[in-house]
């Protein structure tokens, strides 16, 4: 009797890791690697940074939002402490992602002054809570400004890039 139960425990072992193993092998669930080498999905977990700020944070409105020289501001901003990481012209770069991307473009001033003042240590944002709130601000709208970027197949990018370009 004990050896069936031994060999019924090594079958259902086995079995379950054929299964588990299956699962992972199975067509179309392995990590889809191209040309940006897997940046791509790493892209998307920090993307998904910004739906972690609390509802309270995304409502914020950003105080700044029709100050016209608020873009300006954002902009010489960008250059000394965001470019060398997301690029000059936002697109990304190697150590960090495009900020032109609709996910940062579509989430709220707020979700980005949150993001902004948090960071994501842990892939690389730096906290920039030290950054004076009015130049955060100016950052978000700054940002707000660039719209997406235009790639092929996307017709929208400078059309959005028009509308949120109007200072």
């Amino acid at each position: 009797m004990r050896a069936y139960h031994v060999a019924t425990l090594i079958c259902g072992t086995l079995l379950l890791l054929s299964i588990s193993g299956g699962k992972s092998q199975s067509p179309g669930s392995e990590t889809k690697r191209d040309s940006t080498g897997g940046r791509e999905n790493k892209n998307a977990e920090i993307y998904a940074e910004l739906g972690k700020a609390p509802e309270k944070a995304r409502n914020r409105v950003n105080p700044l939002e029709n100050d016209p020289d608020a873009v300006t501001a954002g902009r010489l901003l960008f250059e000394d402490h965001c470019a060398e990481c997301h690029s000059e012209n936002a697109e990304g770069g190697k150590k960090a992602p495009s900020l032109r991307a609709p996910e940062v473009q579509n989430a709220t001033p707020g979700a980005l002054f949150w993001l902004l003042t948090n960071g994501v240590v842990r892939k690389g944002m730096p906290v920039w809570s030290k950054l004076p709130e009015p130049q955060r601000w100016a950052l978000v709208r700054y940002l707000k400004s660039l719209g997406v970027a235009q790639t092929p197949g996307n017709e929208n990018g400078a059309a959005q890039k028009r509308e949120t370009h109007n200072d």
